[in-house]
């Protein structure tokens, strides 16, 4: 019969005597440390007490409130610069000195990523700003203007997305030969949407299709300027190295708060062929639902929530 082993039984017994001696000295060692150690903090407090009393005296708030220090010499109010040199002032472009650009640790919670829910996307509208409908039907809000940052790569999103859209390429790498996607393509301005859109047209036509035909075909692939989710800073195109980091994307962004935005299955409703590099950005609460009910936006927007609507 095999027996038991129990860890550390013969050795207590034949070291027990050993262990008596040394138990003194560690009690006595113990004792002498906690006894120094309140000395300490008594002396702490007897410092720091006299350093309010002179702050108190000297006219100084004793409490300290933090305060976010932000470069005053933008040419454009209210848009923050962290003074990084960027060509376009009061773009941020974070993580340029970073062994690792661009990525920025803001907490281990990555389901919720930093990311702050602030505000609606215009007066008077109950529409949350990360739920902005564009498409065909719907063009940018009037007056919209993003605050933008730059990501690794050089392009450039909504500031409210960056972290979500860090961690998601960071996590993505496993499946990209351990190299973190990129975004090929973020926000675009205007002329960037028209020259594009044209630039489609115009290789539909050289492979003769009329004009009409060209323009229908062109806008499966490019949104008409002035209706493209790209203007907007919540959309990205993402470039991987292997095929496999879109099977991820596909199943692990709504952890991070983006969609598959042109499921194939879904061109009917988008009015967009399938594009399995174009993430957007919804929020996780609502990404989550729309992975698991297996929506696309137009159809989360048109049935709402609480049995109310998000648009038309």
């Amino acid at each position: 019969m095999t027996k038991r082993y129990v860890p550390g039984k013969c050795r207590k017994s034949v070291h027990r005597g050993r262990r008596r001696g040394q138990g003194k000295k560690v009690w006595i060692l113990g004792v002498t440390a906690v006894i120094l150690l309140f000395a300490v903090i008594a002396a702490g407090s007897a410092l720091q007490a006299g350093f309010n009393d002179r702050r108190s005296a000297e006219g100084i708030p004793v409490t300290l409130v933090q305060t976010d220090h932000k470069d005053n010499n933008n040419s454009d109010p209210g848009i923050d610069d962290k003074g990084d040199n960027n060509s376009d002032p009061g773009i941020k472009d974070k993580g340029n000195n970073k062994s690792d650009p661009g990525i920025e640790d803001k907490g281990d919670n990555k389901s919720d990523s930093g990311i702050k829910e602030q505000g609606r996307q215009s007066a008077g509208s109950d529409v949350p700003w990360y739920l902005t409908l564009v498409n065909r039907q719907n063009p940018i809000p009037k007056d919209y203007k993003p605050k933008l940052v730059k990501v690794p790569g050089g392009e450039y999103v909504d500031e409210r997305i960056y972290d979500s859209l860090m961690c998601m390429l960071e996590d993505a790498k496993a499946e990209n030969w351990y190299q973190m996607p990129r975004v090929v393509s973020g926000w675009r301005t205007a002329d960037t949407q028209q020259k594009l859109y044209d630039d489609k047209i115009a290789e539909y036509e050289k492979e003769g299709y009329s004009a009409g035909e060209a323009r229908k075909l062109a806008e499966q692939w490019v949104a008409v300027p002035g209706y493209s989710e790209h203007q907007l800073g919540f959309a990205v195109d993402i470039n991987g190295v292997s095929y496999d980091v879109y099977s991820w994307l596909m199943e692990n962004s709504y952890k991070y708060g983006f969609i598959f935005r042109y499921p194939g299955d879904k061109t009917e409703i988008t009015g967009v062929a399938e594009e399995v590099w174009h993430y957007r950005y919804v929020g996780v609460e609502a990404a989550a639902e729309m992975y698991e009910k297996g929506l696309c936006l137009e159809e989360y927007i048109r049935k709402g929530t609480g049995g109310g609507t998000y648009g038309n």
